[in-house]
């Protein structure tokens, strides 16, 4: 049992802590942590710093979810306080003066090495090291050896963005259009894509491309769709509306909108974003997000070069808390939407709205953006009444609410359970409200705590993205450069040179998250594959987590590797029972990686077209028994049921479904 969700120790006093003391936490190495923020003077320099303390790792995930709230906030006081506040501060000072007067010495820009000390995920003592590094090697009156210096010459993410060379050949003018949820920012950039002569929409997910791609065709633009699975190529098109990670460097056009700028912070898919400004070859180009983005934006663009314009708006309806949580979903209305923040969670808070009689479109991370779209859609239209549905709501997903009511503050990671973060729940709870249909959106918790503790997440003041660090994945150009300096042939040492030199080397980019990539690296290594061959399959959008699609992409990459054709796993009807939604779900994402993987090695891979219909179809049979289980729940007799099975006790109407959580959805 989760012991902070019984505590009567009010959370919100864990919050007003990390606040008061510029804080937050962070996961990282499987621990939680706490990242701090400030600024030290050193002779008469300000040296920023953006770290995790030595002394504040809080734990292992396990650990940290057996913590009452109370207990948590004392280990955080313990960790980060006055004191250590400064022991960190004098560290960071001495090597701050050392690096200036190292610098001073020889001529150097100190800031490149002490640009160290800004990388919130990262411990201190490590980027004190890498402060130290930088400064000495730039110092040394000896030169390198030949080979490293060729390392160091392919890796070279100082000249990253040059390396775009038909972006950086033309004059681009950036307009950042920033503002919460409902504020209208994609409406003016997609007016003025659509009159270009030609453009690019940049989407995070499938379900926001697929949704810009039918407003271009709705407005009679002839528009291709491409995404990493999925093509629908108008051989008139000039425009096009793709996922942020297809974006075509080589293809000029007069207009791009770049979607969801704020995640040039995601360790994991942040990279694509900083190729997509450092690269995208428009003379206009529209960066649509949050209002936190700001910084990093005007410091990427001075980067880059261009000119940039930037238009803040506000909401076009206001947004409020209820004046009360909602306490029973006997209160549930129509036009509400139950947030919950797992598969197995929605489903059951589902079950028990059905019981009082409402009609429900459910909606997670696990489904297709075709399943998505219609379980959104059927509530738009009317034919259900309320969504129960997990973070997912959150991105591309017209869902028009009254109310947006949290069944809990808390959320697993991917590596534990926590709080949150407060820009998730501003934009989850940004989702009530839409202008000309609910003029007010009212955002309310299950319970009084949860109530509390969502009201004082949206009162947090966002905290501004780095202006810099921004994430890079190497692309196979990259890789091959580095191997022909280092005579290296393995994937995954590449991989780690790779991310060693940029660390080392360079100040104003980091890293992507490569973590899953190389573990798929470290067994394809074993196969008799190209490097290109195991680069590509290495990116192959699969969980290994979920063991039939783990055992498909090790039979696929041996099938390469022994120039045989891989078919399209094609199963019968999925057998009526309890694991018959999963399987389906995992089904589509099967097909779904198999069409990904035709659009790259046809000759291996034939099947395309026939994946492309088996999603589609396995996305209509989780639609329909969606569907199915609705009227079914509906029709059962006896009224009440209860609490579904593995509610919490203590909750009454507003216990919420417990249980062991999945692992992160990706995409």
């Amino acid at each position: 049992m989760n012991t902070e969700i019984q505590d009567p120790f009010d959370q919100s006093a864990l919050t007003d802590y990390l606040e008061a003391h510029r804080a937050s936490l962070v996961t990282t190495d499987g621990s939680y942590a706490v990242s701090v923020h400030g600024e030290v003077q050193v002779d008469g320099h300000t040296v920023a710093y953006h770290l995790i303390p030595d002394a504040g790792f809080l734990g292992k995930s396990g650990k940290w979810r057996r913590l009452s709230a109370q207990g948590k906030l004392e280990l955080l006081r313990e960790r980060w306080n006055a004191e250590t506040c400064a022991t960190l501060e004098a560290a960071l000072a001495d090597t701050a003066r050392e690096v200036l007067q190292t610098a001073g010495r020889y001529g150097l820009d100190a800031r490149r090495a002490l640009s160290a000390f800004v990388a919130k995920y990262e411990r201190a003592s490590e980027r004190i090291r890498l402060a130290q590094t930088r400064i000495r090697e730039a110092s040394a009156d000896s030169k390198a050896d030949e080979a490293a210096a060729r390392t160091r010459a392919a890796v070279n993410l100082s000249r990253y963005p040059e390396s775009f060379t038909v972006a950086q050949g033309m004059q681009r003018h950036f307009i950042a259009v920033l503002g919460p949820t409902n504020s209208g920012k994609t409406h003016a950039a997609m007016e003025h894509l659509a009159k270009a002569k030609s453009g690019v929409y940049l989407a995070p997910l499938r379900l926001l491309a697929l949704e810009n791609y039918q407003r271009l065709v709705d407005a009679g633009v002839p528009v291709s769709l491409i995404t990493g699975e999925q093509r629908k190529i108008d051989p008139d098109a000039r425009h096009v509306a793709s996922t942020v990670e297809m974006l075509n460097a080589n293809r000029p056009v007069e207009v791009a909108v770049i979607d969801e700028i704020q995640l040039l912070d995601d360790p994991d898919r942040g990279a694509a974003w900083t190729a997509a400004v450092c690269g995208v070859p428009a003379q206009t180009v529209y960066l649509l997000g949050a209002l936190e983005a700001r910084d990093a934006i005007e410091s990427l663009v001075a980067r880059v070069g261009g000119t940039l314009e930037v238009r803040e708006l506000t909401r076009k309806t206001k947004l409020e808390m209820d004046k009360a949580p909602l306490g029973s979903l006997r209160n549930l209305m129509p036009g509400d939407v139950l947030i919950a923040f797992s598969r197995r969670e929605v489903l059951a808070w589902r079950d028990r709205a059905i019981e009082e009689g409402h009609s429900v479109s459910a909606i997670y991370g696990s489904l297709s953006p075709e399943v998505r779209q219609a379980q959104a859609e059927r509530f738009v239209e009317g034919h259900t009444s309320v969504v129960v549905a997990t973070d997912a709501i959150g991105m591309g997903l017209n869902t028009p609410a009254r109310r947006v009511i949290f069944t809990t503050d808390s959320k697993f990671d991917g590596v534990a359970e926590g709080l949150i973060p407060a820009p998730l729940a501003r934009q989850i709870a940004g989702r009530a409200g839409r202008f000309g249909k609910h003029e007010t959106g009212f955002v309310a918790g299950i319970d009084a705590r949860t109530h509390k503790s969502i009201a004082q997440l949206l009162r947090q003041k966002p905290e501004p993205l780095p202006d810099t660090g921004f994430y890079v994945a190497p692309n196979l150009a990259y890789l091959q450069d580095i191997s022909q300096a280092t005579g290296e042939t393995k994937l995954a040492a590449l991989l780690e040179l790779f991310t060693k030199h940029i660390n080392v080397h360079d100040e104003f980019f980091l890293p992507a998250n490569l973590s899953e990539q190389m573990e798929k690296a470290r067994w394809l290594d074993a196969l008799p594959l190209t490097l290109e061959d195991r680069f590509t399959l290495s990116l192959t959008p699969v969980s290994t987590r979920i063991p039939m699609l783990e055992r498909a992409l090790f039979d696929w990459a041996e099938a390469r590797a022994r120039g045989r054709t891989a078919t399209v796993l094609r199963m019968g009807e999925v057998a009526p029972g309890r694991n018959a939604l999963q399987r389906l779900e995992d089904l589509c994402k099967l097909y779904a990686a198999y069409a990904w993987l035709a659009y790259r090695m046809s000759d291996t891979f034939p099947d395309g077209e026939m994946a492309q219909a088996l999603m589609l179809k396995a996305s209509d049979e989780i639609d329909a028994m969606l569907q199915q289980q609705n009227r079914r729940s509906r029709g059962k007799p006896g009224g009440k049921q209860g609490k579904p099975q593995g509610a919490r006790r203590g909750g009454g109407a507003g216990g919420k479904p417990r249980g062991k959580r999945p692992p992160p959805r990706h995409g």
